[in-house]
């Protein structure tokens, strides 16, 4: 299975979650996409589903020289959330790490100030909070949204992908009351390769789309 683009995937992703929904489960719920490329997967869902959009902003810890290696996340002014699998193989420690932190902290603060403009986060507790991204590679960021979130005490917390890999479901399934994720393929790789469109979203993008479907507070 692949994915033409975003909003398709977002298409089907919805369909399955509204086969999941029992009746009363999506009462009061809310949407949250990790941008960027969460988003137009999420805005599918929402519309879909009849539910608010926003967005949960978290950063990629990257490793030192590849920015395309995950090796933890950061969400609001939470402590980063380590793979300590991932720091063990590439000989690193946290200590390291500080100047990578500070910089994916700095972009998080400036991308919930350009996606927001002082708008406050959407409240969450006691209510069924539905996490979105384009796909899971490593899982470390939404782990680290998850993780943010429970501490909020929400009635329910569903994370909710088009793709990833069998090993970082499996992984997840203990930090949300459910998963939903249309497609586990082994040999998962990269989240790119199960889209024919894996355009970049940019920060204007995000910003069209939450005012389109802007969320309850």
């Amino acid at each position: 299975m692949r994915f033409h683009d975003r909003r398709q995937a977002g298409e089907q992703l919805a369909l399955r979650l509204m086969e999941w929904a029992a009746d009363g489960d999506l009462v009061n719920a809310v949407v949250l996409a990790l941008p960027r490329g969460g988003v137009p997967v999420a805005a599918e869902v929402a519309r879909a589903l009849k539910l608010p959009l926003d967005v949960l902003v978290a950063r990629k810890i990257p490793a030192p020289g590849s920015r395309e290696t995950g090796i933890g996340a950061i969400v609001g002014e939470d402590p980063p959330l380590y793979d300590r699998r991932a720091l063990e193989m590439l000989g690193l420690s946290e200590d390291r790490l500080g100047s990578q932190v500070a910089r994916e902290r700095t972009e998080l603060h400036r991308r919930q100030q350009v996606y927001r403009g002082g708008r406050p986060a959407p409240r969450v507790t006691g209510r069924t909070v539905i996490v979105v991204d384009d796909g899971l590679a490593t899982g470390v960021t939404a782990r680290a949204a998850l993780r943010h979130l429970r501490r909020h005490d929400p009635a329910r917390l569903v994370l909710a992908v088009p793709v990833c890999g069998p090993a970082t479901a499996e992984l997840l399934r203990d930090e949300a009351d459910d998963l939903v994720c249309l497609h586990q393929p082994t040999g998962f790789h990269a989240v790119s390769e199960w889209y024919e469109d894996f355009a970049q979203v940019g920060d204007e993008e995000v910003r069209q789309t939450l005012r389109e479907l802007s969320a309850a507070a």
